[in-house]
C-alpha cells in the first residue's frame, strides 16, 4: 500500500461540515439467507446432486412363484455452478497525498462490505423470487414451485392447488399438501412443515394468523389449530429481499433440498496501480444457491 503523506491536519478537518454524514452507516438487517437454505461447502467448480428413485411397493408373492425384482433408476440431476462476485473501490493518489486515506478508505470499506452482503442476500432471495418463473428451471425441467414435477409415479405438485392470499385456511391447505408428499415412486414420506416465509408486506398478517390463541378474524370460539399444534415449529421468517408482495412459502424438513454452497469465503485485497498511483481495494467471494429436491419447499404466488 502506498505511504500516506501526512499534512499534519486531522483528516476530518479537511472536509468540515461533511464528515459527520460520511461517518454515519445505516443499520443492516441480520443475515436472512441462512433461513432459506441449508449451508454446505465445496472445493470443486460445481456440485451435482443425483436423485435415485428407490423401489415401489412390494407385490404379493404367490406360493411357489419367483420373487419380483425392482430396479432403481436415476432421477433428476441438479447442478450447482459456483459464481464469483467481486467489487472494489479506489482511493486516488491525490486523496492519499492530501492525507484523506483514513476518511475515505474507512467509509468505502464499510460500503464495500455492505454491498457484498447485500449481493448475497439478493442472489439467495432470487431463487425464491423466480420460483414460479418458467425462465428458471431446475434439474427436473420445471420451476421450483410447480404442479408438474415429473416422477416415476406421475407428476407431483408443491404449489397450492388454488392460488390464495395468506390466511389461516390457505396455510392449513398447504400444510395438508406437505403432509401428503410422495417420493419418486409414489410412496408416502414423512414431510413436515417447519417455517413460514413471507415478504414484509405479509409480516403482520402472518403474525395475526399464526399467533392468535383463537381463530383469527372470526366470531367463533374455536382454537387456532396452527398455533395449538405447533404446525410450523420454526415460526415465521420475514425476508426483506422477496420481490412479490403476495407470494409465501413453507419450508419442510426434507434434507438437501434448498442448498447454499460456499466455494470461497469473502476475501479483501489491496494493491497500488503503477500508472495512476491510486490505491485499490477489492472484495471477492464465490458461492452458489439452488435446489435439489422440490419437496423441501411448498408455496403459492398469492392472488
Amino acid at each position: 500500500m502506498a505511504t500516506v503523506i501526512s499534512t499534519g491536519a486531522h483528516p476530518k478537518a479537511l472536509w468540515p461540515g461533511v464528515h459527520a454524514w460520511w461517518g454515519r452507516m445505516y443499520n443492516e438487517h441480520t443475515e436472512e439467507f441462512p433461513e432459506l437454505f441449508d449451508a454446505e461447502t465445496s472445493d470443486k467448480q460445481y456440485e451435482e446432486d443425483v436423485e435415485i428413485t428407490g423401489f415401489g411397493l412390494a407385490p404379493a408373492k404367490p406360493e411357489g412363484t419367483a420373487i419380483v425384482y425392482d430396479t432403481e433408476t436415476q432421477g433428476a440431476v441438479s447442478r450447482y455452478t459456483h459464481v464469483a462476485y467481486a467489487l472494489g473501490y479506489i482511493v486516488t493518489y491525490e486523496e492519499l497525498r492530501d492525507n484523506l486515506y483514513e476518511v475515505v478508505s474507512k467509509r468505502r470499506a464499510q460500503a464495500l462490505a455492505f454491498s457484498m452482503r447485500q449481493t448475497k442476500e439478493n442472489v439467495a432471495a432470487n431463487i425464491y423470487n423466480r420460483a414460479f418463473n418458467t425462465s428458471f428451471l431446475g434439474g427436473d425441467g420445471t420451476t421450483l414451485i410447480a404442479s408438474n414435477h415429473p416422477t416415476v409415479a406421475g407428476n407431483q405438485s408443491n404449489v397450492l392447488t388454488t392460488a390464495a392470499d395468506l390466511s389461516e385456511a390457505a396455510i392449513e391447505d398447504l400444510v395438508i399438501q406437505v403432509m401428503q408428499t410422495q417420493n419418486n415412486r409414489g410412496l408416502r414420506i414423512s414431510n413436515l412443515p417447519q417455517s413460514l416465509h413471507v415478504p414484509t408486506q405479509l409480516w403482520f398478517e402472518a403474525n395475526r394468523v399464526l399467533k392468535s390463541v383463537l381463530q383469527n378474524d372470526t366470531n367463533s370460539n374455536a382454537i387456532n389449530v396452527l398455533k395449538s399444534t405447533n404446525a410450523l415449529p420454526k415460526g415465521i421468517k420475514v425476508n426483506h429481499y422477496f420481490t412479490s408482495a403476495t407470494a409465501w412459502f413453507v419450508r419442510t424438513n426434507i434434507p438437501r433440498s434448498m442448498q447454499y454452497f460456499k466455494r470461497e469465503g469473502v476475501s479483501f485485497d489491496q494493491d497500488n496501480d503503477f500508472d495512476t498511483k491510486n490505491a485499490k481495494a477489492a472484495c471477492y467471494e464465490r458461492y452458489s444457491f439452488g435446489w435439489t429436491d422440490w419437496r423441501g419447499i411448498f408455496a403459492t404466488p398469492g392472488v
